[in-house]
């Protein structure tokens, strides 16, 4: 047996069972298995197993510590954005603007309801684990076969086991009969594993491979088995993988989480710091000290963005939305912009890149290669030669094949829900698909060559035979099996011009193309035929039937790729995102898929899980950049991986569909699980889900989540410039000694409504068409960049300035009350200006299309609306505290505040000239 896995982790025996120093179960003999565990070949007595059952408890996964649905809401409040939009309320409502406050405080638990919606469900992991687990399973106790619930279930316990039925627990095999088992969950393969009672050698033997062993949450493909219970509940190989989700860090925020908490911490201080320095000054300068109080609290109100946590939760909500529609449902709200800023893609293969279901790929008759079409189970398709349907004389001998492919067979095709599913073994699933393809259906089969007898697969003989009449009353013997062996016991074969001898140069023929195949990564299985008397001898044994054979042909089978994973793919590369592959199958067919897919070079070669287990934490993380194909892993290896890209700054993504990819999906930045073919465990451990199981639909959400950071940015650029501009212009009227030039209600009116409204509609903007052009960002880049505060820093002082020069013209030819409603209208004014311009960090103005915004045009349009009115309306002057003023005045102003507008995309125009 090949060695290339580590064993597992020794379990811990039951107390009520005296066991020797634990070692690999795999390794020991039945009955030194039996007699460890104090058991026998009957099982265990109801009052042993009670005994037993008491002191391990029972076979159930236990769940981690559960988050009470209190604890999720009041987990809504860690953000300190939102604590400053607390303290904004707070602040409102002790200047007696108790609509504003209202209205702040509902933003607040608006935030609060939509994030403890989206989270709710986010613990559920463990407990779709408990599903998978059998409710029922047959046991042997008393000397007698016994249905018990699974949860009953104890080490020492016999299993009796047929196809159909779920595993319960661990178990050593003691006997099996054509025993096949589908590990696909556990293992990421395809294809069931053929299963035998014999003692293994090695203890260090990958998962995949330990066929004496049967394990939790598995099901029975074929065949029948009894297997001694030797782990139950969290000592199984899932309770393991439910250890490491438990653990996988489901705790950690998103990058977009982080950045937006250190900017919340920067302002909180920055805002205290200037409001201080401020009240110093004010009282070094003899100000009265309530009214430096009220213009301090002002300040503060100035400094906090209000609008920001609702515009970056509405931003999120829409795109949630559009992703939706792109076949991607997420989960949770920041998880879509921690995919746009993904750099890497960790995938599984089976089921996320490939189809997930044995298809055969090319069948070999008479010298002649045809390609088989059509994906899955199911019967569309068709199978061709140079790129041409079979002529009659080809479809001949490909019904003589495909007698094979059916009349050996013992799986069923079935269509649930519009899907072509296989009952039985994968493999068969296949070969049946292919003989439909061919010409021949199942009825057929039986209708015109009823079934006589079967001799059962074997390990040693590697081939299947089935007797079925013939028409005339004779009988035939259809075999297929490991082409090597089968090739020995023929003496004919099936050419164009019928049945001849077999030669020499035949053989070799036959051997090349078999070697040819296989180097393609397919699994290759043989066919030959046997015509026999009428009457069959009352014992048939293989080696009389299995003898001076017909060789009919080949076929070649592979789960194949998902005909969109390779453009997806291309689109990754391109947008400098690296795709990563890892599979629990052979390294040979994970590096074929991966070279056909584009993921790596020819010359690449896939790293094995037994070479990952020589690699220490720190040599994996210096060799993780290099390894694109990561083969043989288990659900430990894979949370390895994840845990040592994201060791080197990359935000990480990681896909798949199976319980085994569940701890890397949970430990990883963003974790996405496939919606049709994914365990309900991996859904719930995941941050999304793609619907499709498409891996074109994970590239369409990196380019929504990338769309909408890039919205996310422009809009708190576009609310943070504003509020820049509030403060230089009441700081430099403190600094001068003059009345402040805006009341906290001006202030809160523009936070609130006219930089709010436009920002909302900033947030919803298209996305760009080039946004997968650009690089991914680095996951230490900080949202607020040099460039992001020097056009913060240029914008505010050129609207505080054309605000502070209105203000001091007013002053010297009006009253108090009128120059301050100069400077309100003049701020208003070049804010919702500046809206147009903020779409776009690149772009000048005349160069965007703003019909694809008609929402900001119509805020905009509004917002100026009412800004005009509250000059010729006494109701609303009175409520915004504002002096009634010409339409002539209103123009003026309007004519200076597109200053700031004009001067800011000249600076645009300059830097798109610059080298």
């Amino acid at each position: 047996m090949k060695s290339s896995e580590p064993s597992p982790t020794p379990r811990r025996a039951a107390p009520s069972v005296s066991t020797a120093p634990p070692q690999a179960w795999h390794t020991k003999t039945s009955e030194q298995v039996l007699q460890q565990l104090q058991s026998s070949i009957t099982g265990l007595s109801s009052t042993e197993a009670a005994q037993r059952l008491l002191s391990n408890g029972p076979n159930e996964l236990k769940e981690g510590k559960r988050i009470s649905a209190w604890q999720i809401f009041l987990g809504q409040f860690k953000s300190l954005i939102v604590w400053i939009l607390i303290v904004a309320g707070i602040i409102s409502g002790v200047l007696g603007e108790m609509v504003d406050a209202i209205a702040i405080l509902a933003i607040v638990v608006l935030n609060a309801v939509i994030g403890f919606y989206q989270e709710h469900s986010a613990e559920k992991s463990i407990a779709a684990l408990k599903k998978m687990a059998a409710p029922q399973a047959k046991v042997w106790r008393d000397g007698a076969i016994k249905a018990v619930p699974a949860a009953e279930i104890v080490t020492g316990d016999v299993l009796e086991l047929e196809a159909g039925d779920l595993v319960a627990a661990d178990a050593r095999l003691l006997s099996a009969a054509s025993f096949k088992c589908v590990e696909s969950a556990l293992t990421g393969e395809s294809e069931a594993v053929e299963k035998q009672a014999v003692t293994l050698d090695q203890a260090e033997v990958p998962l995949g491979d330990r066929k004496n062993m049967i394990f939790m949450g598995t099901s029975v493909a074929a065949g029948s088995g009894r297997a001694l219970v030797v782990a139950t509940a969290m000592q199984t190989e899932i309770g393991g993988i439910a250890g490491l989700l438990a653990e996988a860090g489901a705790d950690e925020d998103t990058p977009l989480q982080q950045k937006l908490t250190s900017f919340g911490r920067i302002l909180v201080w920055a805002s205290l710091g200037i409001v201080a320095l401020l009240f110093v000054l004010g009282l070094l300068r003899g100000m009265p000290f309530l009214e430096l109080f009220m213009t301090a609290v002002s300040l503060a109100v100035a400094a906090v963005p209000e609008g920001l946590p609702t515009v970056v939760t509405i931003a999120l909500a829409l795109g949630v939305m559009r992703m939706s529609r792109r076949r991607a449902l997420v989960r949770k709200l920041p998880a879509v912009e921690t995919l746009g800023s993904t750099n890497v893609i960790c995938t599984d293969k089976t089921g996320t890149l490939t189809v997930g279901e044995m298809t055969v790929r090319v069948l070999y008759v008479a010298g002649q290669t045809f390609e088989i079409t059509g994906e899955g189970y199911g019967p569309d398709g068709e199978v061709r030669v140079a790129g041409k349907a079979a002529d009659e004389r080809q479809a001949k001998l490909l019904r003589e094949l495909a007698n094979n492919l059916i009349g050996c067979n013992n799986a069923h095709l079935a269509l649930e829900s519009g899907q072509w599913k296989v009952l039985g073994d994968p493999t068969e699933g296949a070969m049946l698909s292919a003989g439909h393809k061919a010409g021949i259906t199942e009825e057929q089969i039986e209708h015109e060559m009823p079934k006589r007898h079967e001799i059962p697969f074997d390990s040693d003989r590697k081939r299947q035979s089935v007797i079925r009449r013939l028409p005339d009353g004779r009988h035939r013997a259809f075999i297929n099996g490991a082409p090597d062996l089968l090739l020995q016991h023929c003496t004919h074969i099936l050419t164009a011009e019928g049945i001849r001898p077999l030669t020499d140069a035949d053989r070799a023929e036959i051997a090349d193309q078999n070697t040819a195949l296989a180097a393609q990564a397919l699994r290759v299985l043989g066919s030959a035929q046997r015509d026999l008397d009428a009457v069959l001898p009352e014992q048939l044994k293989a080696e009389e039937v299995e003898r001076d054979l017909v060789f009919v042909g080949l076929t070649g089978m592979y789960d194949p790729p998902r005909t969109e994973a390779k453009e997806a793919i291309a689109k990754c590369h391109s947008a400098g995102i690296r795709v990563v592959m890892i599979t629990g199958d052979h390294p040979h067919t994970a590096a074929a898929i991966a070279r056909e897919l584009g993921i790596t070079t020819a010359d690449a070669v896939a790293l094995s899980g037994a070479e990952l287990d020589q690699l220490s934490d720190d040599e994996l993380h210096q060799r993780v950049t290099q390894v694109a194909v990561y083969a043989r892993v288990t659900a430990a290896h894979k949370l390895r991986i994840v845990r040592a890209w994201k060791a080197s700054g990359a935000v990480v993504a990681m896909t798949g569909d199976g319980v085994n990819d569940a701890p890397a999906i949970k430990g990883a930045d963003i974790g996405i699980a496939m919606g049709r073919s994914g365990t309900e465990v991996t859904k719930q451990a995941s941050d999304m889900i793609v619907t499709d199981d498409n891996f074109a639909s994970i590239v369409a959400a990196v380019e929504e989540g990338r769309g909408i950071y890039d919205n996310i940015r422009k809009t708190l650029q576009y609310l943070l410039a504003g509020n820049c501009g509030e403060l230089l212009l009441m700081t430099a009227a403190i600094v001068i000694g003059l009345p402040m030039p805006l009341l906290a209600l001006h202030l809160l009116w523009i936070n609130l409504v006219t930089d709010g409204l436009p920002a909302l509609c900033l947030a919803t903007d298209p996305i760009d068409a080039d946004v997968m052009k650009q690089p991914p960002r680095s996951r230490n880049e900080r949202i607020t960049d040099g460039g992001f505060l020097g056009t913060m820093f240029l914008t505010g002082l050129l609207t505080a300035g054309v605000s502070l020069a209105v203000y001091l013209y007013a002053l010297k030819h009006e009253s108090l009350e009128m120059a301050r409603t100069h400077a309100f209208a003049a701020l208003v004014f070049a804010e919702l200006l500046r809206a147009f311009g903020a779409r776009s960090e690149t772009r000048p103005l005349w160069r965007m299309n703003h019909l694809s915004n008609l929402n900001l045009l119509l805020v905009v349009s509004i917002s100026f609306s009412i800004q005009v009115w509250s000059h010729h309306n006494a109701l609303l002057a009175g409520f915004l505290k504002t002096s009634l003023m010409p339409f002539s005045e209103c123009l003026m102003l309007l004519s200076i505040s597109v200053i700031p507008l004009l001067v800011l995309e000249g600076v645009k125009w300059l830097r798109r000239r610059s080298p």
